[in-house]
């Protein structure tokens, strides 16, 4: 499952998604994520989730490669849907189970809160999977450009939110053949008592962070060896051009909200 993780992954295309300027995809991703909340009945979430999926059509990436891709995640979202459905009180009671009430409002917390974080993370897995790393620094770099003035370091913030980025599928690529030279060997993770796979994971960590500091020292001596010594004077090798298919993705996003906004309740 390690190996199979998406997130902070770039694939490649020629879709409409990936041609837009990586200024117009981060804008949009983070007002998208204001823009959720305005979600707050059946109808908003569906036109929430409707436009989702309309925006992983328009990349070209398959929807079960997204969802194969993220199935840890969809762990965590199991979780918040059954901790909203055993916790949440109001309305109707459903079901009564022994000490177990599961009423209206917990299960409609549950659904809409699992539609949330579901969009949330399809939007910014199409962010990394459309866009390089290269451009994803290149668009932070530019757009926190006005921050140079009061002496935020802007080009060493935007390289380093790129290379954690881009650390995220190494590691795990890393941590899934490590799992596995240890199964090989025969140690058992994924069963018996927790205290015995809390005693399982210790031979898995030591070498991950050892692979850890040797990509991060590696990586270091690399750009060392190239020359880098800060964005200081640095130019850049692809320009970015803002095209009018960039402001009108943002205007979509505009009315996307004023449709949220008319139906919310």
């Amino acid at each position: 499952m390690m190996e199979k993780m998406i997130f902070g992954r770039f694939i490649p295309g020629d879709s409409l998604v990936h041609r837009l300027d990586p200024r117009a995809k981060i804008l949009f991703v983070f007002l998208f994520i204001a823009i959720v909340f305005i979600a707050n009945n059946a109808i908003t979430y569906a036109i929430l989730l409707g436009f989702t999926l309309l925006s992983v059509f328009l990349s070209k990436i398959r929807l079960y490669f997204l969802i194969n891709g993220l199935k840890p995640v969809f762990i965590l979202m199991a979780f918040t849907f059954f901790l909203h459905l055993f916790f949440t009180q109001g309305g109707n009671l459903l079901v009564s189970i022994g000490f177990v009430d599961i009423y209206e409002e917990g299960l409609r917390q549950g659904i809409f809160i699992s539609i949330r974080f579901l969009v949330l993370v399809f939007m910014t897995s199409i962010l990394t999977l459309t866009t390089s790393p290269i451009s994803i620094t290149d668009g932070i770099e530019v757009l926190l450009g006005p921050f140079k003035r009061v002496k935020l370091p802007v080009h060493e913030l935007a390289l380093m939110m790129s290379i954690s980025l881009r650390f995220i599928p190494t590691l795990m690529d890393e941590t899934g053949k490590i799992l596995k030279a240890q199964m090989a060997r025969g140690s058992d993770i994924g069963s018996g008592p927790i205290k015995e796979r809390i005693k399982a994971v210790v031979p898995l960590l030591i070498p991950l962070f050892v692979s850890a500091f040797k990509r991060a020292e590696d990586l270091a001596t690399a750009m060392e060896v190239r020359g880098y010594r800060g964005g200081e004077g640095r130019t850049r090798y692809r320009q970015l051009n803002w095209r009018l298919i960039d402001t009108l993705s943002l205007l979509l996003l505009v009315g996307f909200a004023g449709l949220l906004w008319y139906f919310r309740s």
